[in-house]
């Protein structure tokens, strides 16, 4: 059997890419890949595929599409204070364990 990782952001978070060629650009989680350690953001790490007219698409040609980066040159902003933050865990009085950011103390989920 094998264990699900566990990862500090999950899908549309808002996050910040800390290094490569994206540093300093945000954007929204569109997926991650586990098996790999990184994760899809939208409109960052783009590359240019090329593409031969198949049945599902009729025109080839170039097309530019997102590449997964790295999760540890990944960052989550905080919506309260829109910073890039680091992420704490804590179980509230429901019994329930959520993310916080680490600078405002606020609850993430």
């Amino acid at each position: 059997m094998e264990v699900q990782k566990k990862f500090h952001i999950k899908k549309n978070d808002t996050v910040m890419v800390i290094a490569g060629k994206d540093k300093g650009k945000s954007g929204k989680v569109l997926r991650l890949v586990p098996k790999k350690n990184r994760a899809i953001v939208e409109k960052l790490n783009m590359v240019k595929r090329h593409m031969r007219p198949g049945a599902q698409s009729r025109q080839g040609g170039i097309l530019e599409k997102e590449a997964p980066i790295e999760i540890s040159n990944l960052m989550l902003v905080c919506s309260k204070c829109t910073d890039p933050t680091r992420v704490g865990y804590k179980i509230l009085d429901d019994n329930r364990k959520v993310r916080y950011c680490k600078k405002c103390k606020e609850v993430i989920d």
